[in-house]
């Protein structure tokens, strides 16, 4: 069956480059792209016709919330580690637990499944936090998340989270390391396992990666196998890396060298390698220690998986996108918090960058929807992704730009980065599946699913004195803006 898309813009893609088609047409044939032009010549089975809108490839999402954002609760409370972000050691000596159920993950993965399709995103990569799991992430959750994957319609790439460490806060204060290589090794094995049985299922929507945690928690021994077992399947690995200043010196402490270098001695980094978020490198603002870091990475062909949002919410930015972009780094986009809107990541980044340049010549906004598209695409090693040209996988998203609020266009890259949100997508295909109509996706309930995510949410932050330092109240832990005031 073919189906005729219609809009007074289309972003179509020609000579490694987007386009922009005025009144174009975009021709879907099964799960692939058969046309993108004017004046289609063959016979088509339906039509729509999505008027003032803009019609783009599907937004790809390299480190995707996939549990309910607790970013929320340091976004005024700091100290991380005193608010929770860090276990303190009566946790550790208690025994860590499962803070969710079984049924609470596998819902989580579904609704943020819902909501990354919502914003546009056709691709992603899940990231959930391991501060309320026991160690690691399960085959069977993510057996669940694969499941939930082919129901909703959207392209997910999946493994389990594993490590072989965490920090933690001793009775003192200071925060320490914690090592458990057996277990975490054991991870990596389940991880492979899961690989094996679930890449390329649910028709092609499910494919597979491997996820060590971050880099500081994990060994020598977990990373060396983590690559060796990325050359034997040819599948891509992501490791938050160069994230936080605290990072950096305890890799620096514990090897001597800094993150990028230790990851080149131990022949992890490759094209296949994706590292969120690259903003304390050698060079960079706050960072003393002269280095290549960024010469490592480059020439190892890894990319950079940038998140302006969450980065800018702790304080830092990358030094800079255009920096970045000029060495010819590979940039995809992340979320890695909420809301799951890469439009407003794109947003945020062009400022930054500004920001941190001095210049608004620094940065266009197409620099940004290709780092959402083509880069995130070229990361993964995808080229039937991120772009509407023939061949390529029907990953649609549909902006509507009819509405009074978005403000004037005069060009709709630019209005999309100005005046627009990832709410204002009405329609997603995802491999030539029609995943949301109208804002709707079919057969899922999102204001059901927002009061079910808030109660999760208020069970877990309920629990947050256990894993705290000192274990104060919750309203210590978490004091609201203003004092509140309740009638009687």
């Amino acid at each position: 069956m073919r189906t005729l898309l219609t809009a007074r813009h289309v972003v179509g893609h020609a000579n490694g480059g987007h386009r922009l088609l005025e009144n174009g047409e975009v021709v879907i044939e099964g799960d692939r792209i058969v046309f993108v032009g004017h004046d289609f010549p063959g016979e088509v089975d339906v039509r729509h016709d999505f008027g003032l809108s803009l019609i783009g490839p599907g937004l790809i999402d390299l480190d995707a919330l996939s549990d309910l954002d607790t970013t929320i609760l340091g976004y005024d409370n700091q100290p991380a580690w005193e608010k929770g972000r860090v276990w303190p050691q009566t946790y550790m000596d208690r025994g860590p637990y499962e803070m969710y159920s079984a049924e609470e993950l596998a819902f989580q993965k579904r609704y943020a499944f819902a909501m990354l399709l919502r914003h546009g995103i056709t691709t992603a990569l899940p990231i959930a936090s391991l501060f309320y799991r026991t160690w690691g992430e399960t085959v069977d959750e993510f057996s669940a998340a694969a499941e939930a994957a082919g129901a909703l319609g959207i392209r997910a790439y999946l493994g389990p989270a594993y490590r072989t460490g965490n920090t933690f806060i001793r009775e003192d204060g200071v925060i320490d390391t914690f090592y458990d290589e057996p277990r975490g090794l054991a991870g990596l094995d389940d991880a492979i396992r899961f690989c094996r049985d679930h890449e390329n299922t649910r028709g092609g929507l499910v494919r597979t990666m491997l996820a060590p945690d971050r880099i500081e928690t994990s060994t020598a021994e977990l990373l060396r196998r983590t690559a060796a077992a990325v050359r034997e399947m040819d599948v891509p690995v992501r490791l938050h890396c160069c994230q936080s200043k605290v990072e950096y010196e305890l890799v620096l402490k514990q090897h001597g060298v800094s993150p990028p270098e230790w990851l080149e001695s131990l022949g992890f980094l490759s094209p296949r390698a994706m590292l969120p978020h690259g903003t304390w490198v050698s060079g960079s603002r706050g960072i003393e220690r002269p280095g290549r870091d960024l010469d490592i990475i480059g020439a190892s062909g890894a990319s950079i998986v940038h998140c302006p949002i969450v980065s800018a919410r702790g304080g830092r930015a990358l030094d800079s996108f255009a920096k970045y972009r000029a060495r010819g780094l590979t940039i995809g986009l992340g979320t890695d918090t909420w809301p799951a809107d890469l439009l407003a990541n794109m947003q945020a980044g062009v400022l930054l960058c500004r920001v941190m340049e001095g210049t608004a010549a620094s940065v266009r906004a197409a620099d940004y929807y290709d780092a959402a598209t083509i880069g995130g695409a070229d990361a993964l090693h995808r080229p039937d992704l991120g772009r509407l040209m023939p061949g390529a996988q029907a990953d649609i998203a549909v902006f509507d730009m009819s509405h009074p609020l978005i403000g004037q266009v005069i060009d709709p890259i630019q209005t999309l980065l100005i005046g627009s949100q990832g709410r204002d997508v009405s329609d997603v295909f995802v491999a030539g599946r029609h995943v949301v109509r109208n804002g709707e996706l079919p057969g899922f309930d999102l204001a059901a699913a927002h009061t079910r995510a808030q109660a999760q949410f208020d069970g877990l932050v309920a629990k947050y004195p256990e894993r705290t330092w000192k274990h104060p109240p919750v309203e210590t832990i978490f004091p609201t803006s203003y004092p509140v005031l309740r009638r009687g």
